[in-house]
């Protein structure tokens, strides 16, 4: 047991300051979820963000709209088995899965969506890009 652990606090020293960012920035998503923060969304979603999820793609105006005034209440998000991706020093996509709970026009809910997101480093700041959810259940 103690091995495990060791060999889990080692891979979680490891991590570069850029790949701890990028999952502290996925966990933003999840928290602004909630708070309808969409102060939060504006910094994290690049400039011609596009969005997909099933058969539907979105823009980032789209995007922002829908999380702000959209019919169903978010009460708690978090994200799970997170992997970062990297591609050279300003690109890296971020995959996992978010597990999101509320309530809608059809009554509660509890979603859990298979997420890739394509993340940017530009000016120093980490963007999302690109982005593609689909429900599992």
């Amino acid at each position: 047991m103690r091995a495990l652990l060791a060999i889990a606090l080692l891979a979680v020293t490891l991590q570069d300051a850029d790949t701890r960012t990028l999952l502290k920035l996925e966990d933003d998503w999840a928290s602004a979820l909630v708070k309808r923060d969409r102060v939060v969304f504006e910094r994290l979603l690049a400039d011609g963000f596009v969005y997909t999820e099933n058969d539907q793609t979105m823009d980032r105006t789209t995007v922002l709209n829908a999380i702000v005034v959209g019919s169903d209440t978010v009460l708690a998000a978090h994200n799970d088995s997170m992997v970062v991706h990297r591609f050279g020093p300003v690109t890296a996509v971020v995959t996992g899965w978010l597990v999101v709970g509320g309530r809608g026009p059809g009554g509660e809910f509890r979603r859990r969506y298979r997420f890739t997101d394509t993340w940017v480093k530009r000016g120093g700041l980490w963007q999302i890009v690109a982005a593609q959810d689909y429900i599992a259940s």
